[in-house]
């Protein structure tokens, strides 16, 4: 009988074990499965953020100095991350970025990446109703503090300057790089009329004032705004009705890399003027090697790109609130600009 139930528990332990081994075996095999079949699932859907739709405005022309390094930071998101991406073309237009941003909407995308131009007063209304219809919305280049705070845990955040101390640093800097005196004559040639964009420009004049500076002041016209050629024979007859200015301050991408045309314009040689503007492109670097452009602050505009697009993709999939970030970088002049020629001409620096 002992004989028997001793056989009988060595059977039971068998079967047992053979029930374990083949358990063990099956999970093995079901983690195996797994695993490819996340590989496969990764393949068919593409890249992380693959399946969303966003509108992207790089604010001036297609092809410009300033906007086609911020344009190709968005393009090496777009293909890094893997949304859809359209990108809306303005010429530096406020009213016309107002009516884009309305057909932007109404094609219901997920995010709209918005330059800040035309202002918060422009703005507030449109933003109100792109986010009551479930559509993310940050900006770059010219924040809108206000919106920013009103729906920063819903993804609008900021890529760009500290506009108005950015002024201040190129004002101060230029001042000090040259030994710029008291009763010196200086032109700034920006943007006043533009509600928060202009908040650089006046950063700009405030700075030269402080130092003693005696300041004139030109607005950027629409026309100008939009092809910086334009304004050739605006800078000429400045400096022919001003033969004493010591200091020309271009606030904008495009018309500081033009400077070196304004200045042959007029029958300068380089540094008979000093020339100071904004932000870094093969253009501007090439002023800076012909001697016409002695110094720029550059706000790293390939940022101004990427970090919209990557800001979006994190707020629809993940939830994560609005990251405000000061793109803007230090002084490039003819002293350090061999070292950022190379990813200028490549338009990421």
């Amino acid at each position: 009988m002992k004989k028997s139930l001793l056989w009988v528990g060595v059977l039971a332990l068998s079967v047992l074990m053979v029930a374990v081994f083949s358990f063990a075996g099956c999970k093995a095999s079901t983690a195996a499965e797994t695993t490819e079949a996340a590989k496969a699932t990764t393949a068919a859907t593409g890249k992380h953020f693959a399946g969303i739709s966003i509108y992207f405005f790089p604010g001036g022309a297609e092809g410009g100095p300033f906007e086609s390094v911020v344009y190709k930071g968005a393009k090496a998101a777009e293909e890094d991350l893997g949304p859809s991406v359209t990108y809306v073309w303005s010429g530096w237009n406020p009213e016309k970025m107002i009516a884009q941003f309305k057909e932007a909407i109404a094609a219901k995308p997920d995010g709209i990446a918005i330059m800040g131009h035309p202002g918060e007063a422009a703005f507030a209304p449109l933003v109100d109703e792109a986010e009551s219809k479930g559509i993310i919305v940050t900006s770059q280049n010219t924040d809108l503090p206000g919106i920013e705070a009103k729906y920063v845990a819903k993804g609008f955040g900021y890529a760009g300057q500290g506009l108005y101390s950015s002024g201040i640093a190129l004002g101060k800097k230029s001042v000090e790089k040259w030994g710029l005196k008291a009763g010196d004559k200086a032109l700034v040639w920006g943007l006043l009329s533009q509600e928060t964009r202009g908040l650089r420009t006046k950063g700009c004049i405030d700075a030269l004032e402080a130092a003693g500076l005696k300041v004139d002041y030109l607005e950027i016209s629409t026309e100008i705004n939009a092809d910086p050629t334009l304004g050739t024979p605006v800078f000429t007859g400045y400096i022919s009705a001003n033969p004493d200015v010591k200091l020309v301050i271009t606030d904008h991408g495009n018309l500081t890399s033009t400077v070196g045309t304004y200045m042959k314009a007029s029958n300068k040689a380089p540094g008979d003027i000093k020339c100071a503007g904004f932000d870094l492109s093969s253009a501007s670097v090439d002023a800076i090697k012909s001697g016409y452009l002695g110094l720029v602050l550059d706000q790293q505009p390939y940022l101004q790109g990427y970090l919209p697009i990557l800001q979006i993709c994190l707020s629809k999939m993940y939830n994560f609130s609005g990251l405000h970030i000061d793109t803007g970088s230090g002084f490039v002049d003819e002293t350090n600009v061999g070292v950022l020629a190379s990813l200028a001409e490549k338009g990421i620096r």
